[in-house]
């Protein structure tokens, strides 16, 4: 072999030697990461019990903002709430969740949240998950009601955008959607949540354990959950992806036969918001009707409200 062909061969070694040390150091501070989160977390048990609270929400909130896109926008202490959230009975709760710690939402195409002095509100429209953050103790029965109020929330349909085809009485884009439902916290639950994330700490290790309620889905499936599908008409001529092949346990990261929790969390939760990806459009009509019904305008504002009642 000559010297020029020996030397170049080293070359490449040496770039191939860097490249898989950089992947490792990339993989390393996904690890570390996750130690600097578990220990936050359980020094911040500790505090006295007013600031834990915070203090607790802020450390998960900066996790997830180093996960999703820089589109999303993550509010804290929230009410979620759909356009039926006024009810002239005023007898229950319909449309409007319990409190949410942390909810990630889209604010690109539902620019709304709705203020009443600290109080924040922000339509189902907009929300792309939702997360509760607890410590330790907290009951199945109430985590579980929690969830409930969320999937009873609905999204609405009748958005007026423009688009290629000029102003399409039922443009081709997503109709409905649910929100990914996250738990946070130092111990696990059974409540059925979409994903788990319990900090884990022993005398040698400190850890993120992340759990999906549905790991061997196939992304057709998360599709169908998410998305409740079947608004596609017109565009069965565009080729599409076969879901069914994939998995999301084919989105876990191993290293040395032990899985990278946060980074596989990473892939996996960007995924799944891919799949919730083509946006809802913002439905003003139905929450000016919200608006108008719970001031008592009702039909004497014009506008078609009336027609558009289903």
């Amino acid at each position: 072999m000559s010297e020029k062909i020996t030397e170049q061969v080293a070359k490449d070694n040496g770039i191939q030697y860097n490249k898989k040390r950089l992947i490792s150091n990339i993989a390393n501070n996904y690890q570390n990461l996750e130690r600097s989160i578990v220990d936050q977390l359980y020094m911040a048990h500790d505090l006295h019990p007013t600031t834990a609270g915070s203090a607790r929400e802020d450390i998960w909130c900066r996790m997830f903002e180093q996960i999703v896109p820089k589109k999303f926008v993550i509010e804290s202490s929230v009410f979620i709430i759909d356009s039926n959230f006024y009810d002239d009975s005023d007898k229950d709760l319909t449309g409007v969740s319990n409190e949410v710690d942390l909810a990630i939402i889209d604010e690109m195409y539902t620019p709304y949240i709705f203020r009443y002095g600290k109080l924040k509100f922000v339509p189902i429209e907009a929300v792309a998950a939702v997360v509760e953050c607890k410590s330790t103790g907290s009951k199945k029965e109430d985590l579980e009601a929690w969830i409930d109020r969320i999937d009873d929330l609905k999204t609405d349909g009748r958005g007026i955008a423009r688009t290629a085809l000029n102003f399409p009485e039922l443009p081709p884009t997503q109709k409905k959607t649910k929100p990914l439902k996250i738990f946070c916290g130092l111990s696990g639950t059974t409540a059925n949540f979409d994903f788990k994330i319990i900090a884990k700490k022993t005398d040698v290790k400190s850890y993120l354990q992340i759990k999906s309620k549905n790991q061997d889905w196939t992304l057709e499936q998360w599709h169908k959950y998410l998305n409740s599908p079947g608004n596609e008409a017109g565009l069965s001529h565009i080729p599409v992806v076969d879901l069914s092949k994939y998995k999301l346990q084919n989105y876990v990261v191993k290293k040395d036969d032990e899985e990278i929790s946060l980074l596989t969390f990473n892939f996996q939760l960007n995924q799944l918001l891919m799949i919730i990806n083509n946006p809802i459009l913002f439905p003003h009509r139905a929450y000016v009707k919200m608006f108008n019904e719970g001031l008592g305008a009702g039909s004497k504002v014009s506008g078609g409200e009336k027609a558009d009642e289903e």
